[in-house]
């Protein structure tokens, strides 16, 4: 099933919950439109019929100077305020619209000429080709079999393989990265918490990829909190586990304090997120991760919207972060937005199980996979959190992923930003290579002394 519709949402029927037992891969035919009609990642190649969204053409050149702004000489082709949200709301999400709303005189959104820019490694384009016949969802939607590298289901039929294809994305392969993530109160105030993290897919551990050691894992991660000094040394290692249904998350935690290594199962679902003084959950990270067995996922279709896209601008090196947080939301002067088409997927708690949201939606960038935006709901079906992933083109190595992960919080008026690297040097470093002894409980105690 393939869904060509770029403006308006696809027919009700296709909005009805899948029977995940019945799903398979795709035909050969239909995984020969990849590098056709569709791009190698399974996106609209073709733009929109005004132009207003271009045709995909290969992404945007590679270069050395990563934080160079492409289109530094560019202005905003309109900006969106509370005064004039009312004729864009077909292309913003409730929960942007709700933002406008709330901060009427200083939150606005900067719409920018479009540049489809996404490019990645053809290693990964070959992969996510052999996945489009091969990856099938086995075991109720929880886990994938035959998926290589990235990107199960390029052609996706329903909700939960779009989820997937946001949770497998190529990230790199491997990569240690420093940056800070900043609860910022109601008030504009802020203490940034310094993290360093080192990831890796078993594919790319120093070691031949193990099946008894590497099955079902879908990459190795260890976090260490380097400031403020009254968490310096807390240490977290996650086992991502692809199956958690069938094999729970493997986490561990060092704590400074008492100098034990503990494990951690509690790392999941909607426990609160690691030092973000409880403005996420766990499965916030990244825009969602871990599990996704207490959702019901319904693909609605596709449509345009205006999301964060090609944030050079936001990533500049000069600037502090005193320039980029302030009351209720990141400084909108920095921001930039493009009309793109996305991945529409709403997501409900199912009858019996347990989640501080009931409901969320998210709106996934046909080009990356990266959820873009996410619009949580409480339990009362109120509208809490609006989550939007600022999109970053590291084109040294040719990774689309993010420079900004905010979650807004509309009843409280805090929010959380992270993944912001304006003062970590090189921020993010993708030229690292790990061993599986790197992701251990005596590596965490370690790195906690």
């Amino acid at each position: 099933m393939t869904f060509k519709s770029t403006t308006l949402l696809v027919a009700s029927a296709l909005s009805m919950s899948w029977s995940i037992a019945a799903l398979a891969a795709v035909s050969a035919e239909e995984a020969a439109r990849l590098g056709k009609d569709l791009t190698p990642m399974g996106a609209e190649k073709a733009g929109n019929s005004d132009g207003s969204i271009p045709a995909w053409t290969g992404g945007i050149a590679s270069t050395d100077n990563r934080y160079s702004n492409p289109f530094a000489d560019e202005q905003p082709l309109f900006t969106i305020t509370a005064a004039n949200a009312d004729q864009y709301k077909d292309k913003l999400s409730p929960g942007q619209l709700a933002m406008l709303a709330k901060y009427p005189d200083t939150f606005k959104i900067p719409v920018y000429k479009t540049h489809r820019t996404a490019k990645l490694p053809q290693k990964v384009y070959s992969a996510v080709a052999q996945n489009a016949t091969s990856a099938e969802l086995t075991d109720n939607g929880n886990g994938i079999a035959g998926l290589s590298e990235a990107v199960p289901f390029p052609i996706p039929a329903n909700g939960l393989e779009v989820i997937w294809n946001h949770m497998t994305r190529y990230r790199g392969g491997a990569l240690e990265r420093t940056f800070v993530q900043v609860p910022v109160q109601a008030n504009g105030s802020f203490t940034p918490v310094k993290i360093n993290e080192k990831m890796s897919w078993p594919t790319y551990l120093k070691e031949p990829y193990d099946p008894k050691t590497d099955d079902n894992i879908l990459f190795y991660f260890v976090q260490k909190v380097e400031a403020p000094a009254r968490l310096t040394g807390n240490v977290l290692l996650v086992h991502e586990t692809m199956n958690q249904v069938t094999q729970p998350r493997q986490a561990w935690t060092y704590n400074a304090g008492q100098r034990r290594v503990r494990r951690a199962p509690q790392i999941a679902y909607d426990a609160p997120g690691t030092a973000t003084d409880g403005q996420r959950t766990t499965d916030n990270l990244d825009m969602f991760n871990g599990a996704p067995d207490r959702y019901e996922w319904n693909l609605v279709g596709k449509q345009e919207m205006y999301i964060p896209y090609n944030s050079f601008k936001l990533a500049d090196r000069e600037l502090n972060y005193e320039d980029i947080l302030q009351a209720g939301h990141v400084n909108s002067d920095l921001t930039r937005y493009e009309l793109h088409r996305v991945w529409k997927v709403e997501a409900t708690l199912k009858e019996g199980a347990r989640h501080v949201y009931a409901k969320r939606t998210f709106y996934i960038d046909e080009d990356t996979w990266q959820a873009a935006v996410v619009d949580h709901y409480d339990g009362r079906g109120e509208l809490w959190r609006v989550g939007e992933a600022h999109q970053f083109q590291f084109r040294d190595v040719d990774v689309p992923w993010l420079t900004a992960e905010l979650l807004y919080d509309l009843q409280s008026g805090r929010y959380l930003a992270g993944g912001l690297t304006n003062e970590e040097g090189i921020g993010f470093d993708f030229t690292k290579r790990f061993s599986h002894k790197d992701f251990t409980p005596q590596a965490i105690r370690r790195l906690g002394r």
